[in-house]
């Protein structure tokens, strides 16, 4: 598949999200992280400005929950209008379900790792998900520095999806940028989230272009 770039809107302007989205026109999904300062040290934005976003974005959202009780929360962000909705693993009590369920809603499903969460207790469940989700970071922040020791990680799951004839997507979020796209595309990945290297470029849909550019020369 072709690769498919999804800036993270935690790295725009909180007052100017409208206009931000719509800097990303050319994206392939817009990247919304949602921390409730439990699961991870951080709080952005709930359901009501999700449900906001999702009426005026020129592009589908992806939303990653890190967010503690995910099974409660993760499917009225599917109604809420989330074309993808990622849960932590390890905030997740009954995995399988919640995925079934985000998919009856009409969402992908995704179950995010972090970066010292092991993908092999997934691999047999790969059927019941539309993608996993690498933090190539520890999760809560933008703008830290790509986790190289993750790439194996990617590896084993691209060789598990491939090996078992699967459509599932393999993202990677954190510390991604020119410098690092290749390597994580190289590895399996073939979703690619970007915050601070979008929407710090002098051109925003330039930045997106030369991204998915470097990306598609590895993507599987």
């Amino acid at each position: 598949m072709p690769a498919l770039i999804n800036p993270s809107i935690l790295s725009a302007d909180f007052a100017n999200l409208e206009r931000d989205l719509g800097a990303i026109a050319t994206a392939d999904y817009a990247h919304v992280d949602v921390m409730d300062n439990h699961f991870v040290p951080n709080l952005t934005l709930g359901l009501p400005v999700f449900e906001r976003l999702a009426q005026v974005s020129p592009v589908p959202l992806d939303a990653h929950l890190m967010i503690d009780d995910p099974d409660r929360w993760a499917p009225q962000y599917a109604e809420a209008g989330a074309a993808s909705v990622t849960f932590h693993a390890e905030a997740a009590a009954a995995p399988v379900r919640l995925a079934r369920e985000l998919r009856r809603l009409g969402a992908r499903a995704g179950v995010a790792l972090r970066p010292a969460t092991p993908v092999e207790p997934f691999l047999d469940l790969l059927a019941e998900v539309d993608m996993i989700l690498v933090m190539t970071v520890e999760p809560g922040f933008g703008g830290q520095s790509f986790i190289d020791g993750t790439l194996p990680k990617i590896r084993r799951a691209r060789q598990a999806v491939s090996a078992a004839g699967l459509d599932v997507w393999i993202q990677v979020d954190g510390g991604v940028s020119r410098q690092t796209i290749e390597r994580a595309a190289e590895a399996g990945a073939d979703v690619f989230v970007a915050g601070s290297a979008v929407y710090g470029a002098e051109s925003v849909p330039e930045e997106i272009a030369t991204l998915r550019g470097l990306a598609s020369r590895h993507t599987h």
